[in-house]
């Protein structure tokens, strides 16, 4: 431990704890930290086995007494390397302390039975000696919590009861009580750590040693030692050991590990590749674009984490009800115990027993870790399928969004615009011709027209003509000689000032630009040779995204930037409402008034840098983007897959995930409601009252744990 204050009042804390397990260890650390001089706020994440301190404006409290208040309690704080070695090993559920103590209760609770059957003379001092026993650990967990002005606690509660046991004579509930409550802890510790491991063992994707090249050499090095600018050699079969750029070399990749995508992408010089990914087919030279500890890998398990560690506003208001429940059902039980005695002739004794039965059966375990367990499966199992979700708050919102906006361009579109039609008007070439002429006048020019029909051109296969004197003809095209032939390549409105059209090539020209379409007329002299017709064409999985969220009654309506006639030609062709030619500003007040005029909640998805008003204005900000620092930071939601199909999966997964937390709150009240009554009327005992509780926590766990394996709908 280190004696380190802090130097910005503003900075935030966060520590790595070891040995929480659920809810209750989460209020048990926030209230003995929340009590420290100089503390603002505390937030402890079971799920994530972390706690964020935030000080108070001016102060500067001691790290070092932070952690010795978390070690007061029972939990180790852990460095670096401790978590690494942590993560990377986990112990199996019998040698935790947890499973030793629920071996130990255990086997001494089968002993005692077997003692009273052989050796009844001894009554009930083997009961008494195996719930002694096991209820050291518990005990201590209580005193600790004391010490801390922390009293009502599940620790405290458990020692009530079964030290309350013993003194009514009921020493074999009493070791049962306490070796139920050592099984449920265990089980929660189990599915905590589960919980963690899915997101952490992404860390493991990422290989540990690269082969650096340098000097015309190549070596092994550590792949945490990786810099910018350095360049790696990622051999066939190998995962990419750093988020780099390609060199040289042209092979498929496959990206699961980092998007979620099942099929390979084939990658080549200038493509951007992610730290995890696995090379299939042909070496590559990749130049290092950033460090280990910001690589994808590294960014998407620490936003994962800290999504988790924000609650959601239904775990906040379980987190407020535990609070107050607390107190309540232990003054609740008080008067169980004292009132019937008092006011009728019942023993002592029974209405003690009751009351401490009430005690156990009250403990609000299942509740309160029915929420963050099923919001932090649904996180986990995003972030394995490429959709990255800032937080619980920004997953239960997701699941209410009625209407989405979307951007056009990268969004619905491609981002880049392809030739769509090639038309010949003379009978001297054909369309190849006019493919080919075009593109030697384009050649060199890095106008999107021009990429387009340079791109198309070598798609066909077709032989490269040579241009001279290329000129550029500001505002209007490109001109030159080809193949002896003076050609230029113009827009059609300075095409009219060359020459007149027959009417039926105008009106031809009219319907393409009507379609959305720019297009590029070549010409000889005053004679049109034909055209090139190009538009930033619909991605291809828009169509199947667009109607898998008219399936969830989500509906979808596209702005953009871009002219209106173009807008409306895509909205046209992929059938949903398109609104051109906004400002990002005229984004962001569209949303405004959908929200005035009560059809949010609303999404909006973007690119996350001209769209940041609207993303920003909407319930829920959804970025494109596979892998950039854009997609990563800007929104609160992203799609590391990069298709609009993963808007529908965000979705489903969100309303899969509120699903299962009404259920784990219907499971965990419902089953506590029956059990209370019938153990304030006598009917269940105590044992039976702790089964139920623990009976409850198992159930919820393992449905949260039910979303880890989600399939997400076609």
């Amino acid at each position: 431990m280190s004696d380190a204050t802090y130097q910005d009042t503003s900075a935030m804390l966060t520590l790595r704890v070891e040995g929480m397990d659920c809810g209750g260890c989460e209020r048990k650390v926030e209230a003995a930290l929340g009590r420290l001089e100089g503390i603002d706020e505390v937030s402890a994440s079971s799920m994530t086995g972390s706690v964020k301190v935030h000080p108070c404006q001016g102060a500067s409290p001691s790290r070092r007494v932070i952690e010795q208040t978390i070690d007061g309690l029972g939990y180790a704080v852990k460095s670096d390397g401790d978590e690494a070695n942590v993560a990377s090993a986990p112990l199996p559920w019998w040698r935790t302390a947890k499973g030793r103590l629920v071996l130990a209760s255990g086997g001494l609770l089968v002993l005692a039975f077997t003692l009273r059957m052989i050796w009844p003379a001894l009554g009930d001092w083997p009961f008494v000696a195996a719930t002694l026993v096991g209820l050291v650990p518990i005990l201590q967990g209580a005193w600790r919590a004391l010490r801390v002005r922390n009293p009502f606690t599940i620790e405290m509660l458990m020692s009530i009861a079964a030290l309350g046991a013993l003194a009514i004579g009921a020493a074999a509930e009493a070791a049962m009580v306490v070796f139920l409550f050592a099984v449920g802890e265990l089980l929660e510790g189990v599915a905590a750590s589960r919980a963690r491991r899915s997101i952490s063992a992404l860390s493991d994707l990422t290989p540990s040693t690269a082969r650096l090249m340098e000097n015309g050499e190549v070596r092994e090095v550590s792949a945490a030692s990786l810099q910018p600018g350095q360049r790696v050699l990622i051999r066939p079969g190998d995962r990419v050991s750093c988020d780099g750029r390609i060199l040289a070399g042209e092979s498929d990749l496959d990206e699961s590990p980092v998007n979620g995508e099942s099929v390979p992408r084939s990658r080549a010089p200038g493509d951007d590749v992610f730290a995890g990914t696995v090379n299939l087919d042909a070496a590559l030279e990749v130049e290092v674009t950033r460090s280990a500890e910001d690589n994808t890998i590294a960014r998407v398990i620490r936003l994962v984490e800290e999504a988790q560690a924000a609650k959601a506003p239904v775990a906040r208001f379980i987190d407020r009800f535990a609070y107050y429940y607390m107190p309540a059902v232990v003054g609740l039980a008080l008067l169980m115990a004292v009132v019937p005695p008092l006011v009728s002739a019942m023993p002592w004794s029974e209405s003690i027993y009751r009351a401490l039965a009430l005690l156990l059966i009250a403990c609000p375990c299942a509740l309160v870790i029915s929420t963050p367990a099923a919001i932090a499966a649904g996180l986990s199992t995003g972030a394995r399928h490429g959709l990255l979700i800032k937080g619980g708050a920004v997953l239960e919102q997701l699941g209410k969004l009625r209407l989405v906006a979307l951007d056009k361009t990268g969004t619905l579109t491609a981002g880049t615009p392809k030739v769509t039609d090639v038309e010949s008007w003379t009978s001297e070439q054909g369309e190849n011709d006019i493919l080919r002429l075009a593109a030697a006048l384009e050649r060199g020019s890095s106008h999107p027209i021009a990429t387009a029909i340079l791109a198309h051109t070598e798609q066909l296969g077709l032989s490269s003509a040579k241009v001279s004197e290329g000129r550029a003809l500001a505002g209007r095209g490109v001109a030159g000689r080809v193949e002896g032939r003076d050609l230029a390549l113009v827009t059609p409105r300075h095409l009219q000032e060359l020459s007149t059209l027959p009417d039926d090539r105008s009106q031809r020209i009219a319907a393409l630009e009507q379609a959305g379409k720019s297009l590029a007329v070549l010409v000889e002299g005053e004679r049109a040779l034909g055209l090139i017709a190009v538009r930033d064409e619909p991605r291809e999985d828009a169509r199947e995204g667009l109607a898998a969220l008219s399936r969830l009654g989500v509906q979808a309506i596209m702005l953009s930037g871009d002219n209106a006639r173009t807008a409306a030609a895509i909205g046209g062709t992929l059938g949903i409402e398109a609104h051109g030619e906004l400002m990002p500003e005229d984004k962001a007040q569209r949303i405004r008034e959908w929200q005035g005029a009560g059809r949010g909640p609303v999404g909006k998805v973007g690119d996350g840098i001209n769209d940041a008003p609207a993303l920003a204005a909407a319930e829920v900000g959804i970025a494109m983007g596979g892998g950039t620092d854009v997609a990563l930071e800007t929104a609160d939601a992203a799609l590391l897959k990069n298709r609009v199909g993963g808007i529908a999966e965000l979705i489903d997964l969100s309303r899969a995930t509120l699903r299962n937390v009404k259920t784990n709150v219907v499971l965990a009240l419902g089953l506590k409601a029956i059990f209370l009554v019938s153990t304030a009327l006598g009917i269940t005992g105590m044992w039976i009252a702790v089964m139920a509780d623990t009976g409850a926590t198992v159930l919820v766990t393992l449905n949260a744990m039910r979303l880890l394996g989600y399939r997400f709908r076609n």
